[in-house]
């Protein structure tokens, strides 16, 4: 098990790195909010107008892969003189107002720590407007990279031993309490926690380079690997059911990096084959190259009729904590 004092420095190294915005401020206290929350501080009659639309189509559009639609953020709206006392220590804020000039700052840690705060200020509807176009993308990818950091730490405060990833894999990984090893295979284990009505899943196993670049159709080998694993080994409880990708819509498709390597992610819903269980898959492939290999982490989440954004994020912040042993 790696000592978790040190991932968690390197967590916290990372945190800092988040943004590009104003000096980092000398913050009081540590911050509050549920993971993916913003708090919008803004006026009701213009978050009643067309910048409340903007702003709601922009941080709480659908997030990708999740089959019922669920927001990229949970908005909470404050009207500017509410702009005091806790609300202050909410770990995302984007203030917005009118005034004599057009700007954008970002500071972090300015009222508590860890905290990202964003301040967007236009002389005029349309320019407030047009400066949420301009920034969105850059607010939403601080946030969430800084959530991921987050939701690590708080993983990282009650672990579960990954000892057993290490000794098959030669790679650490934070993962949270009550996640239980399900199936241990040679060069293969599925790793699950039980919820109320459902549960959450992460696989790990691995591939040649060969075997994912083949004929240069990578999201196609990735899914046909993956429905090849769900077939030998994840089965539902009558006989001739496997969980398989839902055929029905393409999967969202992206490069990225895990621990500075390649790493393909996958994102989409799955399905068990000859019965009706169903959810959103994000699956990871990494580039291993000095073991000729494809790491892959493939979560899942089976949770009918209940809210699966924060269960697909907690499997990614696990995923996203992997480092590779020497």
């Amino acid at each position: 098990m790696m000592r978790i004092g040190t991932l968690l420095a390197a967590l916290l190294l990372l945190f800092s790195c988040v943004g590009t915005g104003e000096k980092e401020a000398v913050a009081a206290g540590s911050s509050i909010g549920e993971i993916n929350t913003v708090s919008i501080v803004i006026d009701d009659q213009f978050w009643n107008s067309e910048i409340g639309d903007t702003l709601r189509k922009k941080w709480a559009a659908p997030v990708d892969g999740l089959p019922q639609e669920e927001p990229l953020f949970t908005l909470n709206q404050y009207p500017t003189k509410l702009f005091e006392g806790m609300v202050k220590k909410n770990r995302n804020i984007i203030v917005l107002k009118k005034g004599k000039k057009t700007a954008f700052k970002h500071q972090r840690n300015r009222y508590a720590s860890p905290q990202q705060l964003f301040y967007i200020t236009a002389t005029s509807t349309q320019e407030m407007i047009k400066l949420v176009e301009q920034k969105s993308a850059e607010i939403c990818n601080t946030i969430k990279t800084a959530e991921i950091v987050e939701q690590q730490k708080r993983i990282l405060k009650t672990p579960v031993s990954d000892q057993l990833i290490q000794e098959k894999f030669k790679v650490k990984m934070a993962l949270r309490t009550n996640y239980q090893y399900e199936l241990v295979a040679p060069k293969f284990l599925w790793i699950r926690r039980e919820l109320a009505t459902g549960y959450n899943s992460l696989l790990l196993y691995e591939v040649p380079i060969a075997q994912i670049e083949k004929n240069n159709a990578i999201v196609n080998n990735i899914i046909h690997i993956r429905d090849s694993i769900g077939k030998k080994f994840i089965h539902g409880s009558v006989g001739k059911t496997w969980m398989v990708t839902e055929k029905a819509y393409s999967p969202y498709f992206l490069q990225t990096q895990i621990d500075h390597k390649l790493a393909y992610e996958t994102k989409g819903t799955w399905q068990l084959k000859n019965d009706f269980m169903a959810g959103p898959f994000i699956n990871y492939a990494i580039k291993d190259i000095k073991n000729n290999r494809y790491l892959i982490l493939d979560g899942f989440t089976y949770n009918p009729s209940k809210a699966k954004r924060d269960l697909v994020f907690e499997l990614e912040a696990m995923m996203k904590s992997v480092v590779f042993l020497p």
